[in-house]
């Protein structure tokens, strides 16, 4: 459908170009804007090597172990149906401390894997559909409480903002907002199933 919709915008704009006289301006436009894709993409390209660098070394050296293991009793109040012990905590603990960094494309190798592994004790009868963990997972990630938005703050330097971290008290205030409300969804989903349970034994 997004790309259904970039085509329809983007010949709209050139067909109105066409008709008013400023393909000239639309093929500056574009040309401009290729370089500067280009140069973002390059400028980019060191944050996220670094960043995922370090994520990397924190698994290899255990260090994400030990943070599953201290976020453990959150992760296992968030995920009460995941085994303590399950390699899942470790991968959901690695996208969640990527998230709080801002680090996007470094949190989604862990979640992939952490989704994998939430496949595996999917104790639906159709493994076609996702378990209540895997889509509590899902929120959480979405809504991804942000600290440290490297990302943003990358963004706002390389275009010249006086001021790139100013960025990090309101991603802050967004994004604890959001994930309060993704936790406040979860657990209300949680009481109204164990409802329904009770309902049904009694």
């Amino acid at each position: 459908m997004l790309n259904i919709l970039w085509v329809v915008m983007m010949a709209g704009g050139i067909l109105f170009a066409s008709f008013q006289g400023t393909m000239g301006a639309v093929t500056e436009t574009f040309i401009d804007s290729s370089t500067e894709a280009v140069n973002l993409c390059i400028f980019m390209l060191g944050v996220i090597g670094v960043w995922n660098g370090m994520m990397e070394v924190a698994v290899d050296s255990g260090l994400m172990e030990k943070i599953s293991y201290y976020m453990s009793p959150l992760i296992h109040w968030l995920f009460p149906d995941i085994p303590k012990k399950h390699k899942a905590n470790e991968y959901i603990a690695a996208n969640m401390a990527a998230n709080m960094l801002g680090l996007g494309w470094a949190a989604t190798p862990a979640g992939l894997k952490a989704m994998k592994e939430l496949q595996s004790i999917n104790d639906r009868a159709s493994k076609d559909s996702a378990s209540d963990m895997m889509c509590a997972f899902l929120v959480i990630n979405i809504s991804s409480l942000q600290l440290i938005p490297i990302n943003m703050i990358a963004y706002r330097s390389q275009y010249g903002s006086v001021n790139p971290a100013a960025v990090v008290f309101p991603s802050i205030c967004a994004t604890a907002i959001s994930t309060l409300a993704g936790i406040i969804f979860i657990k209300g989903m949680e009481i109204i199933k164990q409802r329904k349970r009770r309902r049904k034994y009694q």
